[in-house]
């Protein structure tokens, strides 16, 4: 079957394969419905230009390689780096890409506000499911190249994430956010991603020590 979105099809099979495993860190097995919620909407990020153009992208919290995997099959010029705090979930990642025969998928074993080899370097960074928009920012910010994106899938954001996700980004340097609906597969038509961009400097003390965004998350007023 041909891959959605221009992704290896080779790639995407074996990563169906891998995540069919009951080993695998997701709860979704079946390949037919892996296929929509983790391929199909991995791919709905590439409607960002600058997702689709990058060249350095780093997956937060990447879990079960998602979406990292899926972009690194779809765009092979780029160099992705999962980051993922869980050493099984890391060992997994890396087993996977070198199954899916990916050469620019790099599993990166830490937290991501830990990781300071991409400090200031990437063009892109991607997180699903992993947390709300105001930790996701300052996850992202010091990591992101000025003129870089965080993208993020999320479903429905209440009022109150969305007004902290401002003023976060407002303190990191990042822009408002750009909010697109997408519909990557049937019955998914709350899907939106957070497009937020880099558009100054991150104040010093960012990244804080390991745990403070959650702990203690930037936020309005």
């Amino acid at each position: 079957m041909t891959a959605p979105g221009g992704a290896d099809p080779a790639a995407i099979e074996a990563l169906l394969d891998a995540l069919a495993s009951p080993d695998a860190p997701t709860t979704v097995h079946d390949r037919t419905t892996a296929r929509d919620v983790h391929v199909a909407d991995a791919l709905s990020g590439l409607s960002v230009p600058e997702l689709a153009a990058a060249r350095s992208i780093a997956d937060l919290g990447s879990g079960a390689g998602l979406p990292g995997l899926v972009l690194a099959a779809a765009l092979p010029a780029a160099r992705v780096w999962l980051v993922e705090s869980a050493r099984r979930k890391a060992d997994w990642i890396s087993a996977t890409a070198a199954a899916m025969g990916l050469g620019n998928a790099h599993a990166v074993w830490t937290r991501a506000e830990a990781w300071r080899d991409g400090l200031g370097a990437m063009d892109a960074v991607t997180a699903r499911a992993l947390a709300a928009l105001p930790v996701l920012c300052e996850y992202a910010a010091p990591l992101m190249r000025p003129g870089g994106v965080l993208v993020c899938w999320k479903g429905a954001v209440d009022a109150g994430e969305e007004a902290d996700g401002r003023a976060a980004a407002s303190v990191l340097g990042l822009s408002d956010p750009d909010v697109r609906s997408v519909v990557p597969y049937p019955g998914s038509q709350r899907r939106t991603l957070w497009v937020f961009r880099r558009v100054g400097d991150v104040p010093a003390g960012f990244p804080r020590r390991e745990g403070m965004a959650l702990k203690r998350p930037l936020r309005a007023g």
